[in-house]
């Protein structure tokens, strides 16, 4: 397959992953959030906010190869 082909393919699939991941994790925000402490509000925001990027990643390597 060509990178062109890759790439048209694999930009929607990254805004949909993207747009999904951030719907999913606010609603896990805010069922989980409230009734926990300021440290793990801290820890839930760097493991999550850090979660899609490796997802990402692996969708632009693959958007990448030649």
């Amino acid at each position: 397959m060509q990178p062109r082909v890759r790439k048209l393919i694999g930009t929607p699939i990254l805004v949909l992953f993207i747009i999904v991941y951030s719907l999913l994790v606010m609603k896990l925000s805010a069922a989980t959030l409230p009734s926990m402490g300021g440290w793990s509000h801290f820890g839930f925001f760097l493991l999550f906010g850090l979660g899609w990027v490796i997802p990402a990643g692996a969708i632009v390597w693959w958007m990448q190869k030649p």
